[in-house]
């Protein structure tokens, strides 16, 4: 599987044949200038991970691509009238024999006042797991994980307890995008630090694909 992050959590995942663009939010541009794009995945409307004006670049860019994602965003979509189709927690899809699944129901609670929005993690081919803003275990071996790092309702000890109790063979960083890049390091740091050697941890360098 080769990955090429744009940004925060706006991956580029490419799995035999297929290309699937996660999350296009307001913290990323590269994915505006993506083509050959088959799928686009939405986890959830929060606007770090769904942007409507990129959201209509990547399309206009890929008129094929088909987009997967929940009820919550679905109804975003659905004023715009731009198609798509939902999978939710215990729903799956398949395009060109790639599985794709969701987990979840749920974004990881940020304050009792701030309203709930539905989050949906996937998982693709089997093997790959991007769980949105939730930590949810799919109950399944993971062999890819992309790890969640920081943000306001995640702290970096739940994220690593969240890599241990998975055990994939690899993960790498994602929600990281609102962090200034000389004050990163320790997010990136301590879980690789933790992790080793029984997760491999590695950061992928920007707008570069890696094969994982």
């Amino acid at each position: 599987m080769k990955i090429t992050k744009f940004g925060h959590c706006c991956l580029l995942i490419e799995e035999n044949g297929v290309r699937i663009l996660t999350d296009p939010g307001i913290y990323s541009t590269s994915q505006n200038e993506v083509k050959d794009i088959d799928l686009i995945i939405i986890t959830h409307e929060h606007p770090d991970h769904f942007h409507l004006d990129s959201l209509k670049i990547v399309t206009q860019n890929n008129p094929a691509a088909k987009i997967i994602t929940n009820k919550g965003v679905g109804a975003l979509l659905d004023k715009e009238g731009i198609s798509h189709e939902v999978v939710e927690d215990g729903q799956n899809y398949s395009f060109h024999d790639l599985l794709i699944e969701g987990f979840g129901k749920n974004h990881a609670p940020i304050y009792p006042t701030v309203p709930s929005v539905i989050n949906t993690g996937y998982f693709i081919a089997n093997k790959f797991f991007y769980p949105g803003d939730a930590l949810t275990n799919p109950n399944k071996p993971v062999e890819i994980l992309a790890l969640p790092v920081v943000g306001p309702w995640l702290k970096i000890a739940e994220a690593i307890d969240y890599a241990k109790s998975l055990k994939p063979k690899i993960c790498f960083p994602v929600h990281d995008g609102m962090l200034r890049p000389e004050r990163i390091g320790p997010v990136h740091k301590l879980p690789e630090a933790v992790l080793a050697p029984a997760i491999k941890f590695v950061v992928l360098a920007e707008g570069v694909a890696t094969e994982l």
